[in-house]
């Protein structure tokens, strides 16, 4: 049976439920949390991807602040 779809989908990315809250599922790949935030691995990669964005938020202004100063 052929496919009505414009565009066919991709298949799944593989994908591991994690057990144990959104911290455990942030760091399930250890300190890497922009692997679990990019390649999207669990429930929790939206979760990590804020985390990820609030470090280079506040390492972004730290280095802008020392600018100002110095």
């Amino acid at each position: 049976m052929a496919s009505k779809e414009r565009i066919p989908r991709r298949p799944l990315p593989e994908f591991a439920e994690v057990e144990g809250g959104a911290i455990a599922g942030i760091f399930a790949q250890g300190w890497k949390i922009w692997r679990v935030a990019l390649d999207d691995e669990n429930q929790y990669g939206p979760h990590a991807m804020i985390l990820l964005l609030v470090v280079t938020a506040i390492i972004t202004g730290g280095v802008l602040g020392l600018g100002m100063v110095l």
